[in-house]
This record gives structure tokens, sequence and C-alpha cells, in this order.
């Protein structure tokens, strides 16, 4: 027999209790042990009866869900919270993850959405339970290090695709390489959706950033000094050969996402890859630059436009203020042959640099594997535009080595500027 999910209902409304009762009454594997009318009779009967989940209505008159979630989170941190509101609004979604919960349902909600958002945070929960328990197993057998992507001792590589221009094939781009490099060049790894109001990621790759997404990770990250240990839980494994890490599932819930939650993140996942690859957004923030601050490599689309061509050019000289080091920045040419009455000669007139990787126009490979969800790297490996990929890929898996030799033999610089004042 399945393991039982204990549930504890908390609602000020009776009908309201007795509706979810009766609905879950239904599922063989939830268990309804109590129900609770206020967030203060809630935290008692959860001392008492320790519930793996709480459904926790948000407007209550005594002790609302946010107050009761923290006290919850503090007493019992292995049950999760489910809050539940008929306000979607974003600064619920806000202070109910800070507050400590799992999984935010708008009321209405389906019967199919309440018990799978009530199986998914019990199954994280257990799944981040049993890796703290066989973690330190591990860690005590390999002499306590940390684990190493392939057995190669170092920390995998961090590749950011960034362009201060929408429309340039970014996302295509960054699907595809991290394709190439697990398919053809055996690396393992993880691609991060950085843009994190309208990511575009799980469509290119028909995954629904519903089921799992860095949202979820959002308690975890709002802890200062608190490790990311349940991770691995929201990276998705695609049968293309990468994993993938989604953007939230709507634009308001990216504001839960902070510079230094994204940081943590991809120092946690580059322990465990070879190559982690971030799609991040086309305009400057505090967490794309953050993003761009942790990366070995910053990949920066451009075309042959003149607004992507001054766009680029403004960048460039934000680099520089930056201090980004001499082959951070790495300038790929996307549909570099297009006729278009500019040659890659003008381009690099005018940007004051050369041009490191080109890519080749292919629209029929492109928009057809697009519209399918499947990545034109493994739907036409043999088309010139997936050799360029490839040969990025190859390119980039490289390039790690020859930057920190550059390092090492360059003087450092003297201190990195700030962009804004709030950084």
């Amino acid at each position: 027999m399945a393991d039982q999910i204990r549930v504890l209902i908390v609602d000020d409304i009776p009908e309201t209790r007795d509706h979810l009762s009766k609905l879950l009454g239904f599922e063989s594997d939830i268990d309804v042990v109590g129900s609770a009318a206020s967030g203060a009779e809630a935290i008692d009967l959860a001392t008492s009866l320790n519930p793996d989940v709480v459904l926790m209505d948000i407007n209550m008159p005594d002790m609302d869900g946010i107050a009761a979630t923290e006290q919850l989170s503090r007493t019992l941190p292995t049950t999760s919270v489910v809050m539940m509101s008929v306000q979607g609004e974003a600064d619920y979604l806000r202070r109910s993850m800070l507050a400590g919960a799992r999984e935010f349902l708008v009321k209405p909600f389906s019967s199919d959405e309440l018990t799978a958002s009530i199986r998914q945070v019990y199954a994280r929960e257990r799944d981040k339970l049993s890796r703290m328990t066989v973690a330190p197993a591990q860690a005590a057998g390999s002499g306590g290090s940390a684990p190493t992507p392939s057995g190669s001792g170092e920390p995998g590589t961090v590749v950011a695709l960034f362009s201060p221009k929408g429309g340039v094939g970014r996302t295509t781009m960054a699907v595809n390489m991290a394709v190439a490099a697990a398919t053809e060049l055996g690396k393992k790894v993880v691609l991060v959706d950085g843009s994190f109001q309208f990511g575009d990621v799980g469509v290119l790759l028909n995954l629904n950033p519903k089921n799992k997404s860095i949202a979820d990770l959002v308690p975890e990250l709002e802890q200062a000094g608190h490790e990311v240990e349940s991770i691995d839980t929201f990276v998705i494994n695609h049968s293309a050969g990468i994993r993938v890490l989604l953007a939230p599932p709507s634009p308001e819930m990216a504001e839960l996402i902070t510079p230094s939650g994204i940081r943590r993140v991809i120092e946690s996942l580059r322990l465990n890859h070879d190559l982690v690859v971030v799609d991040c957004t086309a305009f400057f923030n505090d967490t794309t630059l953050a993003i761009l601050d942790a990366a070995d490599v910053i990949l920066t689309m451009l075309s042959l436009e003149i607004t992507s061509i001054k766009n680029m050019r403004l960048f460039l000289e934000v680099a520089d203020q930056l201090g980004y080091e001499h082959g951070k920045v790495r300038l790929v040419l996307n549909r570099s042959d297009s006729a278009l009455g500019i040659r890659i000669a003008d381009v690099e007139h005018s940007i004051g640099r050369k041009v490191d990787e080109t890519i080749v126009s292919d629209g029929r490979s492109v928009v057809y594997a697009l519209n399918r969800g499947v990545p034109f790297f493994l739907s036409n490996r043999e088309a010139q535009v997936s050799q360029d990929v490839l040969r990025l890929a190859r390119s980039v898996v490289g390039e790690r080595s020859q930057v920190a030799a550059g390092e090492s033999s360059a003087p450092k610089a003297t201190q990195k500027k700030s962009l804004f004042a709030w950084r």
C-alpha cells in the first residue's frame, strides 16, 4: 500500500472545510487527519497531528494564513503548506512564499489541481529528506569532498547567453547549444531559463513550467546561508539528454527571484554539471547582472540589423564599466549570411572588435523544429546551422581553461565598478 499523505485543512468557512474533506476523501493515498477554523487552531492541531501537508486559507479572522505558515515553518519544518486564496495578486504570492508556503492555489480550483499540488509538495519534501539523509554518508565515504561533474575535480563552466535586443535567436541558440554539448560532446548539461518573466525555454522543449520551476525554490533561496538542498527536485530531465530548470509559470512570480538567490542556484548547479547554460532576458535588471557576474563566459548575440549593432556597442561599453575580464564576453553573430546590405566587416568596424563566432541562417529548419517543440540539432543534425552550433559548443567547452590562463597572466582589475547604485 502506498504511503498515506496526511493532510490538515485550515479554513474559517465550515462549508469549504467540508467540501475539501469530501474531495480528498475520494483519493486513496490522501488521509484528512483534521480541520481547523483559524490560524491559531491550525498551529495547535498541527503540533499534535504532525501532518505532511497543510491546506491553509490566507484570509482568516484571528491569525491569517501567512502568520500561521511562518510559525509552522519554524516549529514543523517537514510539514509543507499549500496556501489557498481567492486573490491571486503577486503580493499575496510573494508573502506566502517568503512565509514558507510550498504552493499557492487560487480559488476556485479543480479537484485535479488540488490533489496534484498536495502530491507534488509531499514528493518534494520526501525527496529533500531522503537526500539530506544520504548526503552525510556520501560525504563520509568520499572524505567530505563536494560532488564534481564527470570526476574532473573542478566545478563546471557557466555560460550566459545574452543579447541587448530581443529577436536575435538567443533562446533557440541556448537550447540547441545545450543539446549539442550533451549529445555530441558527452557533457552533463543543465539549461536554466533566466528570462524569469517571459521565458520560452519550456516552449522550445515541450515542457510545462507549472510542474516544476525555479519559483518553487524561493523559500530556500530566501534563507541566508542555507544551501539549496532540493534543487535537483525542480530540475527536469529532458529526453534530449539535458536537464532543465524552467522560469516561473507566470510573470508576476519573477519578482520572487532575487540576485543572491539566482547566484546560489548557479553555484549549486555548477558543482554537479560540466556545463551550466543560462538563457538571460534581453534587458538589464539586477538578476540579469547577477547571472552575468557569475558566468565564466558571456555569449552576446547580435544580428545584421542596425538596432542590434547599436545596442551591442552600448552593451560592450557597459561590460567594460563592469570590469569583465578579457575573453569573458564573446560576440556571436546569428544569421550571418543574411543579405541585408550590412557586412560582417561593417559590424566589426562599428562595434570596434571582432566577431568571435557566426551562425548561418536556416529559417526552414529552425522554425519547423521550434513549432514542433524539438531542438533543430536533433531533428536536422546535418544542417549547416546545426554544425555551427556544435562548433560554438566545442568552443565554449574549451573556453574556461583559456580564460583562466588569461586571468593568471594578466593583472587583476583594480575594483569592479557598479552599473547601478542599488547593486
